[in-house]
């Protein structure tokens, strides 16, 4: 059984960044869109972030345009808006793609560690549910993120820990994060 720390990613600048430079700490890792009904969620990340940063937490911000072409800038234009509308500090990496044959790898690995299990009950989970299905048929069996803003715990030994939708309140990821540090 793997762990994050198996994998590498791009950073802004398309420099490869080992996930074990994070080894020790508890990550939150995080699919996310500019142009999406839960770009808000970027407030409490980064307050979340602000706050439990020194004792070990980390969010690892990675760009997606897989769902509804939510995030078409680059990484440049992406970043300028997530520091100046939200003044997001964590780490943002070069956008990536979480579905489908040019998934990157360590969300397929995510994926495999904690499975989608629907984005819960209610009329607007049902509404994103169908929203996402219709979008995400042209993945397939290689669909493994369902919308933006799916949050993966990982606590300090890189084990991927829980999973998190979009549709998920906020304050129990907090609870978790908090838990797990």
């Amino acid at each position: 059984m793997g762990t994050v720390y198996d994998y590498k990613v791009k950073d802004m600048m398309g420099k490869e960044v080992s996930l074990k430079d994070y080894e020790g700490k508890v990550l939150l890792i995080v699919n996310t869109a500019t142009g999406c009904g839960f770009t808000p969620h970027y407030e409490p990340l980064e307050a979340m972030y602000a706050e439990l940063r020194d004792k070990g937490f980390e969010i690892l911000d990675f760009p997606c345009n897989q769902f509804n072409d939510q995030a078409p800038g680059s990484d440049d234009e992406i970043h300028e808006f997530c520091t100046l509308k939200f003044g997001t500090e964590f780490p943002q990496f070069s956008k990536i793609d979480v579905n489908g044959d040019t998934a990157d790898p360590l969300y397929a690995f995510l994926a495999s560690e904690k499975p989608f299990n629907g984005f819960g009950k209610g009329i607007k989970n049902l509404a994103l549910s169908k929203f996402a299905a219709a979008n995400n048929k042209k993945f397939g069996d290689k669909t493994y993120i369902g919308w933006n803003f799916t949050k993966f715990l990982v606590d300090r030994e890189g084990k991927v820990i829980a999973r998190f939708e979009p549709t998920d309140d906020m304050d129990d990821v907090k609870k978790a994060v908090e838990a797990a540090l």
